[in-house]
């Protein structure tokens, strides 16, 4: 009897053991045996409108996002996954108005068109354009911290997003 509990035991151990090590807690979806680094191009700003910095915020969040939820390396080339591409839109547009033909409230926009290589697997290879957006009140001016912090928002869900539809196969 003691023998059979030790192999229910047993089986129950390893198979918890096994299953872990399989999960990942960002849900990356990346085989560590072939592929190690990853390069993060700098993201140039070709949109109609050009705020100074974008592109370099963008470029280090995404960079930043990788290295905190892989155990990739970041290089500056050579890597096993390429992250390139151009911030392709920055516009602000009214949504909501007053009575008095004012806008009550403003949505800036930021789109970036994205091409990531997978050069251990070309069938994960893909082009997308990711956006996203960031509301705030028609009387107040986006500027200062106002506009970091709308800017921030939006690259930390695009970057997320990047990251899902790349690694996560979301």
């Amino acid at each position: 009897m003691k023998t059979v509990k030790y192999i229910i035991i047993t089986l129950l151990a390893s198979t918890t053991l096994i299953g872990c090590g399989a999960y990942s807690f960002t849900g990356a979806d990346i085989d560590y045996s072939s592929t190690k680094t990853y390069q993060v191009n700098f993201f140039k700003n070709n949109a109609p409108i050009v705020e100074p910095g974008l592109d370099r915020e963008f470029t280090i969040q995404l960079q930043d996002l990788i290295l905190n939820q892989t155990s990739l390396d970041l290089v500056t080339n050579g890597g096993d996954l390429i992250y390139e591409g151009e911030i392709t839109e920055y516009y602000v547009a009214p949504i909501t108005a007053t009575s008095q033909n004012s806008a009550a409230q403003n949505r800036l926009t930021i789109s970036i068109n994205v091409r990531f290589i997978n050069t251990q697997d070309a069938e994960k290879d893909l082009e997308r354009r990711f956006s996203f957006y960031y509301d705030y009140a028609g009387s107040s001016q986006l500027t200062g911290s106002n506009l970091e912090d709308a800017v921030n928002t939006i690259f930390e869900r695009i970057s997320q997003d990047i990251f899902n539809t790349t690694l996560a196969n979301w």
